[in-house]
């Protein structure tokens, strides 16, 4: 007997992972698309639906969908109706994997699988095309898991006792599928795979006579169950995420009630789709009739839940933002990252994302420092003067935490298995964070420089304050151009304006540095206010040096060496 429990964790430990292989494998085959599809088709709540039910068929996973979802809420890319309709959508797409399972328990396929082995270890060794052969390896062993399961057979001895056990209970009581409901809820939290259980609860039909209706109050508590994931997902996240990972409890418990008000017609009916009847328990059903009628439950109870709450999905999420309350502001000179979570069962994809709408963050904290420059400059009260300078001095501590963090990030990214883009678009982002933490030394530099041109008890002509206004207007403009930059996709960005701008810094620099030697040796001011004046001068050419830097890289281009 224990031998055959180390049979069966050990295949529900390879179905898991063939999943998790499979999916992750496809995810990859997919790229960026994939992102690019969930943002991009989910105009309407019906395209929503479609967009993650066919996501979900993609990848098979709907917690890889609904992770991403969140994701994409928390990253500002989704609006919260947008996320329910597709989290509603990946509901029906993973019906898909109950069907797939079903195969594998009602044929006997393993024979097929050794030879998709050595096709997939064959791909996995050639550069192009290895990550079909991941795929294959991952729905192999999926396939072997679930014949193994489905060839598991308990002995006569305990087979009784389990029959017997599950005997003890009434099936046509309510309270009892209440219990397997709460069963099956629980499984599937500590499983952290729906999968799974559905796998355990077709094994027990088939071969521990578990009752039909038991069975499918079990896999309701595996639609409850699995919205852990996406939940635990968002509790590091932005408020508006933890209402679309709610959306998807919410959803699921609402259909849990209402048919739980017509469970027996209900179960009858999906059944029934497979020419299973479960009210007449003196027929004799066979593994292949049970397990498809599991199947046919999970699916029709999804469809016919989304087509009820489809209609509601802006009442649905103003439950969830009754629920999910907006956080309290914080004071954003605090350094905190906001869309770098530390979340669980993320892709390579995923969090690039993430970082990159962090670096966005970065650069926009980076261009308010400088908006402060130019406050500082022309402050004449003291108090508010040191007040100002300070907070210049904080942003440029948060800037090196921010590199740090976000270069951290991203090394914990580069250690997964990485498509070449992906790898090149990590590499892109640590140099676009390494320039922008420059361009924050640039801006404390240029406050050191206003704060000891006060100090010094002297000041700046009418004329060398137009000029230093002037270069602030055109370095402002190039990181305004940055920001653009950093926020359209790859393709359609146009560099050409930040050059365009850059070159006018460096017209200008050399125009106001010949200028400054004929005003100083004419004597209009001091040596010392024309060092700090081109010192001004020379910081914001420099600053825009780096921003040219974070528009290459964000376009790809290598950079120069030394």
């Amino acid at each position: 007997m224990w031998i055959l429990l180390l049979k069966i964790v050990g295949a529900l430990a390879l179905l898991i992972y063939g999943m998790k292989v499979m999916s992750e494998a496809l995810q990859k085959l997919a790229g960026p698309q994939l992102r690019h599809v969930l943002s991009a088709m989910t105009t309407n709540r019906v395209s929503g639906v479609l967009t993650g039910m066919f996501t979900t068929v993609a990848v098979q996973s709907s917690t890889a969908t609904t992770v991403m979802t969140v994701s994409f809420v928390n990253a500002g890319l989704l609006t919260l109706v947008q996320a329910i309709s597709v989290i509603m959508g990946a509901n029906i797409g993973t019906t898909l994997t109950a069907w797939i399972m079903s195969a594998g328990f009602s044929f006997k396929i393993s024979n097929f699988v050794w030879p998709v082995f050595l096709i997939g270890l064959l791909l996995i060794y050639s550069k192009k095309r290895r990550y079909i052969g991941d795929f294959l390896f991952g729905i192999s062993f999926m396939f072997l898991a679930l014949t193994t399961l489905g060839e598991s057979q308990v002995p006569p001895e305990e087979m009784g006792a389990l029959q017997a056990f599950f005997a003890s209970f009434d099936p046509n009581s309510f309270a009892t599928i209440l219990l397997f409901l709460f069963f099956g809820t629980i499984l599937t939290c500590i499983l952290q795979s729906s999968a799974a259980l559905m796998a355990i609860t077709m094994m027990l039909c088939t071969q521990a006579n578990l009752p039909i209706y038991l069975g499918i109050a079990l896999v309701m508590g595996e639609n409850i169950g699995t919205t852990l994931t996406a939940n635990l997902v968002a509790l590091t996240a932005n408020t508006e995420a933890r209402r679309a990972a709610f959306g998807h409890l919410f959803f699921n418990v609402v259909g849990v009630i209402w048919v739980l008000a017509v469970f027996r017609h209900f179960v009858n009916m999906a059944c029934g789709l497979v020419g299973f009847d479960p009210t007449n328990p003196a027929l004799t059903h066979t593994p292949t009739q049970l397990t498809f009628s599991l199947a046919a439950f999970h699916t029709c109870f999804n469809i016919c839940n989304t087509v009820l709450l489809l209609p509601f999905v802006k009442q649905v999420a103003r439950v969830c933002c009754w629920v999910w309350k907006p956080k309290p502001n914080k004071d954003e000179d605090d350094f905190r990252l906001r869309f770098i979570s530390s979340g669980i069962m993320k892709t390579p994809e995923l969090s690039v994302l993430e970082a990159q709408k962090e670096i966005q963050s970065f650069a926009e904290r980076i261009h308010r420092m400088f908006g402060m420059v130019r406050e500082l400059l022309g402050e004449k009260d003291d108090d508010k003067f040191v007040k100002l300078y300070t907070r210049i001095e904080k942003y440029e501590g948060i800037s090196d935490n921010m590199e740090v963090e976000i270069a951290k990030y991203l090394d914990n990214v580069s250690n997964a298995h990485l498509s070449d883009e992906t790898k090149e678009k990590v590499r892109a982002m640590l140099r676009e964070i390494s320039e922008i933490e420059s361009i924050g030394d640039s801006n404390y530099n240029l406050a050191r420089t206003i704060s000891r041109l006060k100090n010094s008890k002297e000041g700046f002509s009418e004329t060398q304050y137009e000029h230093i206004h002037q270069m602030f207007e055109l370095t402002d403009d190039a990181l305004s151009q940055m920001s653009v930059m950093l926020k359209g996709h790859r393709d359609e960005l146009d560099a050409n304006r930040s050059f365009n701008v850059e070159n006018e810094i460096n017209n200008y620099r050399n125009q106001l540095r010949n200028q400054n030697i004929a005003d100083v040796n004419d004597h209009q001011y001091s040596y010392t206010v024309g060092t700090m004046y081109m010192d001004i001068i020379q910081e914001c050419e420099r600053l825009g040096d780096f921003v040219v830097n974070v528009v290459e890289a964000r376009m790809g281009v290598r950079q120069n060496p030394a």
